[in-house]
């Protein structure tokens, strides 16, 4: 068993920490986003200084950094420092039509997880598929602005602001038809963001293999999200994206074997907890098993097998190393590298159930004592998931 003694409280150290006990689990050099920080209090000001006045119009803004509405909350949502339904009631009050816009946003990552929830592995198959292609490439041309300051972002920052992904994955598999899956991870082990669930499922919807039809991106949304990039373009008198690329034929795909990743409705308490398990779905302070039970100790292991089969950017790493090094100033947190399966082998442990198929198979292994329900911001019900739209009516109704 391995056991790590936590790194002090600045990014210095924290970058020290990443470098020495899982640099060998990353490629490149080892440090944190300059831009978007780890820990409770980070996201707490993030949603604090967040207007969403502004947002319908605002929210697919590129360039320049100033015009842009998007919230950047994501990093903090995805891993549970912030919970849909705080960050729903945060915009209450706000212009009407820039809440329903921001809400409606929410719903999609809502969407997602339930998703996510219900085909597990098999969200890797497209919803529909393009006939193979033989078309080389692995990658973004880098010499066009657009598409170099996107890459440059997504690389340096850890984020990217929704209009920017769909370029990328849009270029990537409908204009070149390389795998869709090799885009994902690509975005997965940079993004701090990065979820199996809201990643994938946007890179299906974006390239039309989840959805009627693709994302329609040329020269026309640069110039309107990103004014002045096509200035300054070396193509900017032939340009390769002027018109938008003929779409590929799609086939139909017979939806998967559905799983149930769901979790409870309600607490299962089995024995008395001794610890409380911590996933990185779920790290916030409002945590339903570190809220019921304040006086536990709380363990996190940095999945050593899974980690080195990822290859995550160092940066998130370091995301998730300064959130759990910020828990520990209110009550005991325990560190590990490993396999979480053998790190917490004979603890009794209390933990709030995440809808990914990893949790599930590290539970069935660890047998919580106690295990809290997911706080969805929509309770999981038995309807179709195969269409957003279809879902979004059911659960309004509901």
């Amino acid at each position: 068993m391995t056991r790590l003694d936590l790194p002090a409280m600045t990014r210095p150290a924290v970058e020290a920490f990443v470098a020495e006990h899982l640099g060998h689990l990353v490629d490149g050099t080892v440090s944190g986003s300059p831009s978007i920080r780890g820990g409770q209090r980070s996201a707490d000001a993030a949603l604090a200084g967040f207007d969403v006045t502004g947002y319908a119009n605002q929210r697919n803004e590129v360039a320049p950094i100033n015009r842009r509405g998007a919230s950047r909350l994501s990093p903090y949502i995805r891993h549970g420092l912030l919970t849909l339904g705080q960050v729903w009631d945060a915009v209450a009050g706000g212009p009407e039509r820039d809440v329903q816009k921001f809400r409606d946003e929410l719903l999609w990552q809502e969407y997602a997880r339930h998703w996510y929830a219900r085909i597990g592995h098999a969200s890797a198959r497209p919803l529909r598929r393009r006939p193979a292609t033989t078309e080389p490439g692995d990658g973004w041309d880098r010499m066009l602005p657009c598409l170099n300051a996107a890459v440059t972002e997504l690389e340096h920052d850890g984020w990217l602001v929704n209009q920017a992904r769909m370029w990328l994955a849009s270029d990537w598999t409908v204009r070149h038809g390389q795998d869709w899956r090799r885009g994902e991870d690509r975005f997965f082990r940079h993004l701090l963001d990065g979820s199996r669930a809201a990643n994938r499922l946007g890179w299906q919807w974006t390239t039309g293999l989840g959805s009627s039809k693709s994302y329609g991106f040329s020269r026309y949304q640069v110039e309107r999200r990103a004014p002045g990039y096509c200035q300054q373009c070396p193509y900017r008198t032939a340009c390769p994206i002027e018109d938008w690329p003929d779409d590929r034929p799609l086939e139909s795909v017979e939806w998967p074997k559905e799983v149930d990743l769901t979790g409870p409705d309600r607490r299962i308490a089995n024995s008395e907890p001794d610890t409380v398990w911590l996933t990185a779905e779920s790290l916030g302070y409002s945590d339903p098993a570190l809220v019921a039970n304040p006086n536990l100790p709380a363990a996190f292991v940095f999945d050593e097998p899974l980690l080195a089969r990822l290859r995550l950017d160092a940066k998130r790493l370091v995301f998730l190393t300064e959130t759990l090094v910020e828990l520990a100033e209110v009550r005991p947190v325990e560190l590990h590298l490993g396999d979480p399966t053998v790190e917490l082998r004979g603890r009794s442990l209390a933990v709030t159930h995440a809808p990914v198929p990893g949790f599930q198979t590290r539970a069935s292994a660890l047998h919580p004592a106690e295990t809290h329900p997911w706080p969805w911001l929509r309770a999981p019900g038995p309807g179709s998931v195969k269409s957003f739209s279809a879902w979004r009516k059911r659960v309004d109704r509901s």
